[in-house]
């Protein structure tokens, strides 16, 4: 189910050099056509699906589309961003609609200190049995 940029709804992230879907996505395949101003997914079989695209962009310009299974069914997934979460609407194969609301990111980004607190790196220890490694035989399988 690879990304998808509805072209109508797309305005290239307003004319910047990259585009938020190409800021976000972890496999470099979403583009910019710089002449048209529009994105687009380069490669969609090398999609995986992450949803990124589909969240962060502010035109709700990229939806995943379905497997051939699903489709002709009328399956569909439709994100909506707010400012403080992303609500989720699920259609399933029978009708069923179901939402879900999700918080998304509320402090600013690289505001986060993951390391805060921690004891800072000692290298000496690398070597240390039990740190990485240890000193106990390494166990094979039998055959």
């Amino acid at each position: 189910m690879p990304s998808f940029v509805i072209q109508e709804k797309c305005d290239g992230c307003k004319g910047q050099d990259k585009t938020a879907c190409m800021y976000i996505c972890p496999n470099d395949l979403m583009k910019l056509d710089k002449g048209r101003m529009k994105g687009f997914n380069q490669e969609p079989e090398q999609c995986w699906e992450c949803y990124s695209c589909v969240k962060i962009c502010p035109q709700q310009a990229i939806e995943v589309r379905a497997y051939a299974d699903i489709v002709p069914m009328g399956g569909a997934v439709i994100p909506l961003r707010g400012s403080d979460s992303i609500m989720w609407t699920i259609k399933f194969r029978n009708g069923n609609v179901k939402r879900f609301k999700f918080p998304i990111r509320t402090t600013a980004e690289g505001s986060i200190d993951p390391y805060a607190g921690k004891p800072k790196a000692d290298m000496s220890k690398l070597s240390d049995p039990g740190f990485f490694n240890h000193d106990a035989p390494v166990r094979t399988m039998a055959k």
